[in-house]
């Protein structure tokens, strides 16, 4: 029997806060009742200063790929032209639902080691004379990669070919982690979801919407019903939802922005990025690549560790697990046994990272791969050194 706790150290879903479990842990409530009105409210209005948005933002019981779906079906119709872009296993998949539902993505293809070339935006759009492209969806922060674009870029590429296209972003495992400026960087719809920065478990999807992207809404989109946006916006308002909705997960994330509140998030943003920067420091140390080749690109919610040639990534995992009753984010797709992966979002403190660092390091010892010592211990330079 193993003694201490397990350290989930995957990038999503995160530890789950004490002080969120013991929220949810309550009785439903009449969810047309007056208390339920009051919580609804206050959470759809709590959201934005989180998405940093004034528009609306929607609540759906569902995964983040719910609200992948979410943001297409509102407001395109079937043939529409998507233009996409490859980061890595989560663009590929947002790609591949947008195939199934009927609309045509264009893909730029990406070499799964860089962000977003908003140049290549740019040219493809002022190709489009015809405006074919209705819309152009991006990762914020791949989650398979470990790589964060420029979503300002994107809309610059965007607004610099004078098109009309709306701009959606998925930023499930950026949200609550790292910067994210919904209005500033004009983004029409994001999608989101509750397992990541928000430090709930799975289970809530989310999308922010602006009056542009309200305005096509209205005015037709595909087939949809339990994704209609026009079907909550009146209950919403009113603090309800159109359909039983998941209230346990409801009172966690009125826990999880009660504590975002609290920090602050600007703090919360700089507590990531010191993590991060402490654990690329423990990387280069052991003598490892990170997979995101632009430093300016590199997460601040998770690290991709490529593994040394003739070292795979899922042995090295399962002999942590094994060990130390750490899990750490597997590779995925192209990169699959290549890398393993480092969660550092969420509620994460300097003694959680140390131990999972300290973690890695002996994983490696036990289990033979090639290294360089003293990674955790550089890590822990960098967190003396950069106190906040």
């Amino acid at each position: 029997m193993r003694s201490g706790r397990h350290f989930l150290q995957i990038p999503g879903p995160t530890n789950t806060p004490e002080r969120i479990l013991r929220a949810m842990h309550r009785s439903v409530i009449d969810h047309r009742g007056p208390e339920f009105a009051e919580l609804g409210l206050g959470l759809l209005r709590d959201l934005k200063p989180v998405f940093q948005t004034e528009g609306r933002v929607v609540i759906y019981p569902a995964s983040g790929s719910g609200a992948w779906e979410a943001a297409l079906v509102n407001v395109l119709q079937p043939g529409d032209q998507v233009l996409m872009y490859e980061t890595g296993q989560f663009s590929t998949l947002w790609k591949n639902m947008a195939t199934k539902l009927g609309y045509d993505p264009i893909f730029i293809a990406g070499d799964w080691r860089r962000g977003v070339d908003a140049n290549l935006i740019a040219d493809a759009l002022a190709k489009d004379t015809d405006h074919k492209i209705k819309a152009v969806c991006v990762v914020h922060n791949d989650t398979a990669t470990g790589i964060t674009s420029d979503i300002g870029a994107v809309r610059a590429a965007i607004d610099g070919a004078a098109h009309p296209a709306l701009m959606m972003v998925d930023t499930i495992s950026s949200l609550g982690s790292i910067d994210f400026k919904t209005d500033a960087w004009g983004v029409d719809v994001v999608v989101a979801g509750s397992q990541k920065g928000l430090m709930l478990p799975p289970g809530l999807s989310f999308n922010a919407i602006s009056e542009k992207a309200w305005a096509a809404c209205q005015a037709g989109g595909d087939r949809r019903s339990y994704w209609d946006w026009r079907d909550m916006m009146t209950p919403n308002d009113a603090g309800y939802f159109p359909y039983t909705p998941a209230t346990t997960l409801l009172y966690g994330l009125r826990e999880a922005l009660d504590m975002l509140a609290g920090e602050g998030l600007e703090q919360v943003f700089a507590r990531h990025e010191r993590h991060a920067s402490a654990t690329r420091a423990a990387v280069e140390s052991w003598g490892f690549e990170i997979l995101a080749l632009n430093p300016d690109e590199r997460s601040n919610s998770l690290t991709a560790v490529l593994m040394p040639d003739g070292q795979g990534g899922d042995a090295l995992r399962a002999e942590i697990l094994d060990g130390f009753d750490m899990s750490l984010g597997t590779g995925l797709n192209k990169v699959a046994d290549k890398i393993f992966r480092i969660g550092h979002l969420g509620d994460f403190n300097d003694l959680m990272l140390m131990g999972t660092l300290s973690g890695v390091e002996m994983g490696m010892i036990r289990a033979g791969v090639p290294h360089q010592s003293g990674g955790a211990q550089s890590a822990l330079k960098y967190l003396a050194d950069h106190r906040i």
